[in-house]
């Protein structure tokens, strides 16, 4: 592994590892989940190129034994991103779908809870799958993006983007959906032979900020930041087929955009280590 690479990975693994520190995971447990990965990878890169998976040929790329690999091809990662998926996409329909939204002032209306028609009741039909309207509801209400009126009979937007903020598991859950999408944008980038075929990666930063300035750009980015995402999701739905039937094409794959926001002291002494 050269210097670089070497560099890139300790930065990625240290951020990582925190994130394990905190929930008292074993550096066994995070090998055993390097093995596996990597398993997987190499899997899926032989059969993408038309070459025999064996599991002597994953062993020798991978280094691992052959007894480790045959039980780690044995093995399927799981995913937990359900719950999160449907609340957004419930979300996604109040915000365009013109059944949900106030004709007058184009904002997401206040709708009663049951009816066939402009109803919570309908939105979660629509746009949930099989998720009940009163489990939609409770999971909304938790992460106060929804609230009951007065009277129980209509329920209310608070805000306009769903995002986990009690429970941290499902934030841990969203580090498993996130991180990967910009590893896999800089990895195409790193691999891609075609310039017009690069994907936008950008970010600004300085690094000799005072303390006392950083609320206002925090209030700052998170207002413009989210005015640019409802733009880019307005134009994803009206071309997402599962929000308009009538689209046509071929294949299916996800785009999207992702903006965060990030501060952190700066260590000149730490990072001068690691670069030598």
């Amino acid at each position: 592994m050269d210097k670089t690479l070497r560099l890139a990975f300790y930065r990625i693994i240290k951020t990582l590892m925190r994130i394990l520190y905190r929930k008292g995971v074993a550096l066994g447990d995070f090998t055993q989940l390097v093995k596996q990965a990597y398993v997987d990878v190499v899997e899926q890169e032989l059969a993408r190129g038309g070459e025999r998976v064996t599991t002597s040929r994953v062993a020798a790329i991978t280094g691992l034994t052959r007894k480790d690999v045959a039980v780690l091809r044995e093995r399927e990662a799981t995913e937990t991103s359900q719950r999160y998926n449907r609340g957004v996409r419930v979300l996604t329909g109040w915000l365009h779908d013109a059944e949900f939204v106030d004709a007058s002032t184009g904002q997401p209306a206040i709708l009663p809870f049951r009816g066939e028609q402009g109803s919570f009741e309908r939105l979660v039909q629509r746009y949930s799958g099989d998720m009940s309207n009163f489990a939609m509801l409770e999971e909304m209400k938790r992460i106060q993006v929804v609230r009951e009126t007065l009277d129980g009979s209509s329920v209310e937007l608070l805000s306009q983007v769903y995002l986990p903020q009690g429970d941290e598991g499902e934030k841990v859950a969203l580090l498993g959906l996130d991180v990967p999408l910009l590893i896999s944008t800089i990895d195409h980038n790193l691999t891609s032979r075609n310039p017009q075929d690069l994907r936008y990666q950008r970010k600004v930063s300085y690094d000799n900020l005072p303390i006392e300035v950083l609320p206002e750009f925090r209030e700052f980015v998170q207002h413009d930041s989210q005015q640019l995402l409802l733009r880019f999701n307005a134009w994803l739905y009206r071309h997402d087929r599962d929000s308009n039937a009538d689209i046509k094409g071929t294949g299916r794959m996800q785009a999207g955009v992702g903006i965060y926001y990030f501060e952190q002291p700066v260590d000149v002494e730490k990072d001068a280590k690691h670069e030598d």
